[in-house]
Protein backbone atom coordinates (compact mmCIF):
# COMPACT_ATOMS: atom_id res chain seq x y z
CA UNK A 1 0.00 0.00 0.00
CA UNK A 2 1.45 3.09 -1.03
CA UNK A 3 -1.12 5.32 1.67
CA UNK A 4 -3.29 7.00 -0.56
CA UNK A 5 -3.81 10.55 0.70
CA UNK A 6 -7.60 11.28 0.05
CA UNK A 7 -8.89 7.69 1.44
CA UNK A 8 -11.29 8.38 4.21
CA UNK A 9 -12.50 5.29 5.06
CA UNK A 10 -9.58 3.73 5.89
CA UNK A 11 -10.67 0.56 8.47
CA UNK A 12 -8.62 0.28 11.78
CA UNK A 13 -5.92 -1.80 11.66
CA UNK A 14 -3.87 -0.46 7.98
CA UNK A 15 -0.21 -1.31 7.28
CA UNK A 16 1.59 0.62 4.69
CA UNK A 17 5.46 1.51 3.29
CA UNK A 18 6.09 5.00 1.87
CA UNK A 19 8.89 5.58 0.06
CA UNK A 20 10.01 9.25 -0.15
CA UNK A 21 12.07 9.77 -3.79
CA UNK A 22 13.93 9.59 -5.67
CA UNK A 23 13.85 12.93 -6.83
CA UNK A 24 15.02 14.39 -3.53
CA UNK A 25 17.12 13.07 -0.63
CA UNK A 26 16.44 13.63 3.07
CA UNK A 27 18.65 15.53 4.44
CA UNK A 28 19.65 15.40 7.91
CA UNK A 29 21.05 17.71 10.60
CA UNK A 30 24.33 16.21 10.65
CA UNK A 31 24.75 17.16 7.27
CA UNK A 32 24.12 13.84 5.92
CA UNK A 33 21.53 12.57 3.48
CA UNK A 34 19.17 9.47 2.58
CA UNK A 35 17.86 8.87 -0.62
CA UNK A 36 14.88 6.80 -0.84
CA UNK A 37 13.52 7.16 2.37
CA UNK A 38 11.16 4.86 3.87
CA UNK A 39 8.54 5.18 6.65
CA UNK A 40 6.25 2.05 7.59
CA UNK A 41 3.65 2.67 9.84
CA UNK A 42 0.16 1.52 10.89
CA UNK A 43 -3.39 3.19 11.53
CA UNK A 44 -6.09 3.08 13.08
CA UNK A 45 -9.56 4.30 12.95
CA UNK A 46 -10.93 6.87 10.20
CA UNK A 47 -9.69 10.47 9.59
CA UNK A 48 -12.84 12.56 9.42
CA UNK A 49 -14.33 14.42 6.92
CA UNK A 50 -12.90 17.63 8.41
CA UNK A 51 -9.59 15.76 9.17
CA UNK A 52 -9.12 16.94 12.45
CA UNK A 53 -9.50 13.70 14.67
CA UNK A 54 -5.86 12.33 13.84
CA UNK A 55 -4.03 11.22 16.68
CA UNK A 56 0.02 10.56 16.07
CA UNK A 57 1.92 8.29 18.87
CA UNK A 58 5.56 8.85 18.57
CA UNK A 59 6.83 5.35 20.00
CA UNK A 60 9.96 4.63 22.61
CA UNK A 61 13.71 3.57 21.96
CA UNK A 62 13.02 -0.21 21.21
CA UNK A 63 9.17 -0.29 20.00
CA UNK A 64 7.70 -0.25 17.03
CA UNK A 65 4.88 1.17 15.11
CA UNK A 66 2.77 -2.00 16.21
CA UNK A 67 0.94 0.70 18.95
CA UNK A 68 -2.06 -1.53 19.16
CA UNK A 69 -1.84 -4.97 17.05
CA UNK A 70 0.91 -7.54 17.27
CA UNK A 71 3.94 -7.42 15.14
CA UNK A 72 3.50 -10.19 12.45
CA UNK A 73 6.68 -11.81 13.72
CA UNK A 74 8.44 -12.44 16.79
CA UNK A 75 5.34 -13.08 18.93
CA UNK A 76 5.28 -9.60 21.00
CA UNK A 77 2.20 -8.07 22.07
CA UNK A 78 0.76 -4.91 21.12
CA UNK A 79 2.62 -2.21 23.28
CA UNK A 80 0.39 0.35 24.64
CA UNK A 81 -3.37 -1.18 24.49
CA UNK A 82 -3.85 -0.08 28.48
CA UNK A 83 -4.44 3.61 26.79
CA UNK A 84 -4.90 2.66 23.08
CA UNK A 85 -7.91 0.69 21.57
CA UNK A 86 -11.71 0.50 21.61
CA UNK A 87 -13.21 2.13 24.83
CA UNK A 88 -9.38 3.42 25.51
CA UNK A 89 -8.68 6.99 25.77
CA UNK A 90 -7.17 7.12 22.63
CA UNK A 91 -9.92 5.33 20.72
CA UNK A 92 -10.00 4.24 16.73
CA UNK A 93 -13.71 4.65 17.00
CA UNK A 94 -13.24 8.55 17.66
CA UNK A 95 -9.64 8.99 16.28
CA UNK A 96 -7.56 8.35 13.75
CA UNK A 97 -4.25 6.86 15.03
CA UNK A 98 -1.23 6.65 13.35
CA UNK A 99 2.47 5.36 14.62
CA UNK A 100 5.09 5.20 12.62
CA UNK A 101 8.63 3.25 12.78
CA UNK A 102 10.96 5.32 13.43
CA UNK A 103 13.82 7.12 11.05
CA UNK A 104 16.64 4.61 11.89
CA UNK A 105 14.53 2.48 13.32
CA UNK A 106 14.44 -1.64 12.27
CA UNK A 107 10.87 -2.51 11.85
CA UNK A 108 10.13 -1.56 7.84
CA UNK A 109 11.54 2.19 7.84
CA UNK A 110 15.14 3.28 6.89
CA UNK A 111 17.91 2.56 9.17
CA UNK A 112 21.39 1.07 9.67
CA UNK A 113 20.44 -2.21 8.52
CA UNK A 114 18.62 -1.19 4.76
CA UNK A 115 20.30 -1.58 1.89
CA UNK A 116 22.55 1.71 0.99
CA UNK A 117 21.11 2.41 -2.83
CA UNK A 118 24.32 3.62 -3.37
CA UNK A 119 26.31 0.70 -3.02
CA UNK A 120 22.90 -2.44 -3.08
CA UNK A 121 24.87 -3.51 0.71
CA UNK A 122 23.54 -2.38 4.17
CA UNK A 123 24.60 0.51 5.39
CA UNK A 124 25.94 -0.59 8.66
CA UNK A 125 28.42 2.28 9.93
CA UNK A 126 28.14 3.72 6.89
CA UNK A 127 24.59 5.18 7.94
CA UNK A 128 24.51 8.77 8.51
CA UNK A 129 23.85 9.80 12.40
CA UNK A 130 20.24 10.74 13.04
CA UNK A 131 18.41 13.32 15.24
CA UNK A 132 15.15 13.10 17.05
CA UNK A 133 14.24 16.31 14.83
CA UNK A 134 15.08 13.76 12.13
CA UNK A 135 12.74 11.37 13.14
CA UNK A 136 10.08 14.25 13.62
CA UNK A 137 10.63 16.26 10.15
CA UNK A 138 10.63 12.23 8.45
CA UNK A 139 6.90 12.48 9.89
CA UNK A 140 5.71 15.42 9.39
CA UNK A 141 6.14 14.03 5.47
CA UNK A 142 4.58 10.77 6.28
CA UNK A 143 2.15 13.27 7.74
CA UNK A 144 1.62 15.12 4.61
CA UNK A 145 1.55 11.91 2.45
CA UNK A 146 -1.43 10.59 4.60
CA UNK A 147 -3.34 14.43 3.82
CA UNK A 148 -3.58 15.22 7.57
CA UNK A 149 -2.60 18.96 8.12
CA UNK A 150 -3.12 18.51 11.42
CA UNK A 151 -3.03 17.24 14.79
CA UNK A 152 -5.64 16.74 16.61
CA UNK A 153 -2.76 15.49 19.41
CA UNK A 154 0.55 14.15 18.93
CA UNK A 155 1.31 11.49 22.27
CA UNK A 156 4.54 9.52 23.52
CA UNK A 157 6.58 8.53 26.04
CA UNK A 158 10.21 8.21 26.84
CA UNK A 159 11.91 8.65 23.56
CA UNK A 160 8.43 9.48 22.58
CA UNK A 161 8.05 12.18 24.70
CA UNK A 162 11.25 13.63 23.02
CA UNK A 163 9.86 13.65 20.16
CA UNK A 164 6.57 15.46 21.47
CA UNK A 165 8.68 17.81 22.47
CA UNK A 166 10.03 18.14 18.84
CA UNK A 167 6.81 18.45 17.38
CA UNK A 168 5.63 21.22 19.00
CA UNK A 169 8.59 23.15 19.20
CA UNK A 170 9.06 23.17 15.10
CA UNK A 171 5.70 22.42 13.85
CA UNK A 172 3.53 23.92 16.27
CA UNK A 173 0.79 25.04 13.71
CA UNK A 174 0.30 21.68 13.15
CA UNK A 175 -0.69 20.97 16.42
CA UNK A 176 -3.96 21.18 18.51
CA UNK A 177 -2.76 19.79 21.76
CA UNK A 178 -0.27 17.07 22.74
CA UNK A 179 0.90 14.49 25.27
CA UNK A 180 4.23 13.84 27.22
CA UNK A 181 4.78 11.25 29.23
CA UNK A 182 7.83 10.27 31.36
CA UNK A 183 10.33 12.08 29.07
CA UNK A 184 12.57 15.08 29.18
CA UNK A 185 13.57 17.80 26.82
CA UNK A 186 17.41 17.08 26.90
CA UNK A 187 18.93 13.73 27.86
CA UNK A 188 21.06 14.01 30.90
CA UNK A 189 24.82 12.95 31.77
CA UNK A 190 23.48 9.89 33.83
CA UNK A 191 21.29 8.70 30.60
CA UNK A 192 24.22 9.25 27.95
CA UNK A 193 26.65 7.57 30.41
CA UNK A 194 23.98 4.28 30.84
CA UNK A 195 23.61 4.53 27.07
CA UNK A 196 27.00 4.64 26.50
CA UNK A 197 27.72 1.60 28.68
CA UNK A 198 25.04 -0.70 26.24
CA UNK A 199 26.96 0.96 23.57
CA UNK A 200 30.20 -0.49 23.92
CA UNK A 201 28.55 -3.87 24.68
CA UNK A 202 27.63 -4.29 21.61
CA UNK A 203 31.23 -2.81 19.81
CA UNK A 204 32.85 -4.60 22.45
CA UNK A 205 31.34 -8.15 21.01
CA UNK A 206 33.42 -9.76 18.00
CA UNK A 207 30.74 -10.69 15.74
CA UNK A 208 29.99 -6.84 16.14
CA UNK A 209 32.75 -6.45 13.01
CA UNK A 210 32.99 -2.68 12.88
CA UNK A 211 28.62 -2.36 12.03
CA UNK A 212 29.40 -4.89 9.24
CA UNK A 213 27.87 -8.22 10.94
CA UNK A 214 24.86 -8.59 8.53
CA UNK A 215 27.38 -8.66 5.39
CA UNK A 216 29.40 -11.39 7.45
CA UNK A 217 26.43 -12.93 8.21
CA UNK A 218 27.03 -13.17 11.96
CA UNK A 219 25.19 -11.13 14.75
CA UNK A 220 27.01 -9.48 18.34
CA UNK A 221 24.02 -11.39 20.25
CA UNK A 222 25.70 -11.06 23.32
CA UNK A 223 26.87 -7.51 22.98
CA UNK A 224 23.29 -6.45 22.31
CA UNK A 225 21.65 -9.19 25.19
CA UNK A 226 24.28 -7.36 27.74
CA UNK A 227 23.10 -3.98 27.02
CA UNK A 228 19.70 -4.92 27.15
CA UNK A 229 19.87 -6.08 30.23
CA UNK A 230 21.43 -2.97 31.56
CA UNK A 231 18.94 -0.72 29.67
CA UNK A 232 15.81 -2.73 31.22
CA UNK A 233 17.57 -2.44 34.61
CA UNK A 234 16.80 1.46 34.36
CA UNK A 235 13.34 1.14 32.79
CA UNK A 236 12.60 -0.61 36.82
CA UNK A 237 12.68 0.29 40.47
CA UNK A 238 14.64 -1.16 43.29
CA UNK A 239 10.78 -1.38 45.24
CA UNK A 240 9.73 -3.19 41.36
CA UNK A 241 12.58 -5.74 41.37
CA UNK A 242 12.27 -6.51 44.64
CA UNK A 243 8.54 -7.00 45.16
CA UNK A 244 9.13 -9.00 42.23
CA UNK A 245 11.99 -10.79 42.72
CA UNK A 246 13.41 -9.83 46.35
CA UNK A 247 16.45 -12.87 46.59
CA UNK A 248 14.72 -15.58 45.30
CA UNK A 249 16.60 -18.57 43.82
CA UNK A 250 16.02 -20.00 40.69
CA UNK A 251 16.52 -23.57 42.37
CA UNK A 252 17.01 -25.11 45.71
CA UNK A 253 20.43 -24.10 46.95
CA UNK A 254 23.45 -22.18 45.38
CA UNK A 255 25.35 -23.11 42.31
CA UNK A 256 28.78 -21.77 44.03
CA UNK A 257 29.19 -20.55 40.54
CA UNK A 258 28.04 -18.08 37.97
CA UNK A 259 24.61 -19.88 37.00
CA UNK A 260 21.20 -17.76 37.47
CA UNK A 261 21.16 -18.79 40.65
CA UNK A 262 18.79 -15.61 41.24
CA UNK A 263 14.67 -15.29 40.12
CA UNK A 264 16.25 -11.71 39.13
CA UNK A 265 19.71 -12.87 37.04
CA UNK A 266 17.18 -15.33 35.14
CA UNK A 267 15.01 -12.77 33.80
CA UNK A 268 17.36 -10.19 32.59
CA UNK A 269 19.05 -12.92 30.44
CA UNK A 270 15.40 -14.05 29.47
CA UNK A 271 14.89 -10.24 28.59
CA UNK A 272 18.25 -9.91 26.95
CA UNK A 273 18.03 -13.49 24.92
CA UNK A 274 14.66 -11.97 23.41
CA UNK A 275 15.41 -8.79 22.33
CA UNK A 276 18.03 -9.99 19.80
CA UNK A 277 15.24 -11.84 18.40
CA UNK A 278 13.36 -8.24 17.05
CA UNK A 279 16.11 -5.79 17.32
CA UNK A 280 19.00 -4.80 15.22
CA UNK A 281 21.88 -3.90 17.02
CA UNK A 282 23.09 -1.07 15.02
CA UNK A 283 20.00 0.65 15.53
CA UNK A 284 20.11 0.45 18.97
CA UNK A 285 23.62 2.48 18.59
CA UNK A 286 22.35 5.05 16.27
CA UNK A 287 18.77 5.53 18.11
CA UNK A 288 20.56 5.62 21.45
CA UNK A 289 23.23 8.43 19.77
CA UNK A 290 20.23 10.38 18.92
CA UNK A 291 18.56 10.40 22.49
CA UNK A 292 22.04 11.61 23.77
CA UNK A 293 22.38 14.74 21.40
CA UNK A 294 18.75 15.53 22.03
CA UNK A 295 18.56 19.00 23.93
CA UNK A 296 15.54 21.18 22.98
CA UNK A 297 17.29 24.58 24.65
CA UNK A 298 19.98 24.60 22.99
CA UNK A 299 19.23 25.95 19.35
CA UNK A 300 17.53 28.41 21.47
CA UNK A 301 20.92 30.00 23.62
CA UNK A 302 19.77 27.53 26.21
CA UNK A 303 16.43 28.79 27.09
CA UNK A 304 13.33 25.82 26.76
CA UNK A 305 10.74 28.33 27.31
CA UNK A 306 11.90 29.96 24.08
CA UNK A 307 12.07 26.49 22.18
CA UNK A 308 8.42 26.07 23.01
CA UNK A 309 7.55 30.05 22.68
CA UNK A 310 5.41 28.96 19.33
CA UNK A 311 3.52 26.29 21.63
CA UNK A 312 0.95 28.60 23.43
CA UNK A 313 -1.87 27.48 21.74
CA UNK A 314 -1.18 23.83 22.23
CA UNK A 315 -3.31 21.92 25.18
CA UNK A 316 -0.47 20.01 27.43
CA UNK A 317 -0.76 17.02 29.50
CA UNK A 318 2.54 16.56 31.43
CA UNK A 319 3.26 13.16 33.60
CA UNK A 320 5.81 11.52 35.45
CA UNK A 321 6.13 8.60 37.92
CA UNK A 322 7.51 9.11 41.26
CA UNK A 323 9.44 5.75 41.33
CA UNK A 324 10.84 6.68 37.42
CA UNK A 325 14.68 7.33 38.30
CA UNK A 326 15.69 7.61 34.44
CA UNK A 327 13.45 10.74 34.22
CA UNK A 328 12.22 11.44 36.97
CA UNK A 329 9.71 14.20 38.30
CA UNK A 330 12.01 17.06 37.95
CA UNK A 331 12.63 16.83 34.18
CA UNK A 332 8.98 17.09 33.52
CA UNK A 333 8.41 19.96 36.10
CA UNK A 334 11.28 21.44 33.91
CA UNK A 335 9.01 20.93 30.55
CA UNK A 336 5.77 22.47 32.91
CA UNK A 337 7.69 25.27 33.91
CA UNK A 338 9.05 26.18 30.23
CA UNK A 339 5.26 25.31 29.09
CA UNK A 340 4.08 27.84 31.88
CA UNK A 341 6.48 30.93 30.85
CA UNK A 342 4.97 30.25 27.00
CA UNK A 343 1.94 31.06 27.76
CA UNK A 344 0.55 27.33 26.89
CA UNK A 345 -2.29 25.81 28.88
CA UNK A 346 -0.81 23.08 30.92
CA UNK A 347 -1.61 19.97 32.93
CA UNK A 348 0.70 17.96 35.17
CA UNK A 349 0.35 15.10 37.23
CA UNK A 350 2.78 12.58 39.36
CA UNK A 351 1.57 9.30 39.66
CA UNK A 352 2.07 7.78 42.71
CA UNK A 353 3.47 4.06 41.70
CA UNK A 354 6.70 1.66 42.35
CA UNK A 355 6.73 0.17 38.87
CA UNK A 356 9.57 3.09 37.76
CA UNK A 357 10.19 4.28 34.28
CA UNK A 358 7.98 1.47 32.64
CA UNK A 359 5.12 2.61 34.10
CA UNK A 360 3.53 4.97 31.43
CA UNK A 361 3.71 1.30 29.20
CA UNK A 362 1.90 -0.45 32.01
CA UNK A 363 -2.12 -0.33 33.31
CA UNK A 364 -1.61 2.25 35.62
CA UNK A 365 -5.68 3.46 36.07
CA UNK A 366 -4.61 6.86 37.58
CA UNK A 367 -2.92 7.86 34.11
CA UNK A 368 -5.45 6.62 31.72
CA UNK A 369 -8.21 8.36 33.47
CA UNK A 370 -5.89 11.59 33.63
CA UNK A 371 -5.28 11.48 29.82
CA UNK A 372 -9.23 10.33 29.08
CA UNK A 373 -10.07 13.43 30.76
CA UNK A 374 -7.80 15.51 28.63
CA UNK A 375 -8.74 14.30 25.71
CA UNK A 376 -12.15 14.62 26.42
CA UNK A 377 -11.84 17.97 27.01
CA UNK A 378 -10.02 18.59 24.56
CA UNK A 379 -11.88 16.66 22.20
CA UNK A 380 -14.82 18.68 23.06
CA UNK A 381 -13.03 22.22 22.39
CA UNK A 382 -12.22 21.15 18.91
CA UNK A 383 -15.80 19.64 17.98
CA UNK A 384 -14.57 15.96 17.92
CA UNK A 385 -17.92 13.89 18.36
CA UNK A 386 -17.94 11.30 21.19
Amino acid sequence: MNGAADNLSRTSGDEGVIVFGPDAAFLLDGGGRIENLTLAYRTYGTLNSERSNAILICHPLTLDQHVADPPPVGGRRAWWTSLVGPGRPIDPERHYIICANILGGCAGSTGPGSINPSTSEPYGLSFPVITIGDMVRAQAMLLDRLGVETLFCVAGGSMGGMQVLEWVASFPGRVFSAVCLASAARHSAQNIALHEVGRQAIMADPDWRKGAYVREGVRPEKGLAVARMAAHITYLSESALTRKFGRELQRDGLSWGFDADFQVESYLRHQGAAFVDRFDANSYLYITRAMDYFDLAARHGGSLSAALAGARHIRFCVASFTSDWLYPTAESREIVRALNVAGARTSFLEIETDRGHDAFLLDEPVLRSALAGFLGSAGRIRGLAG
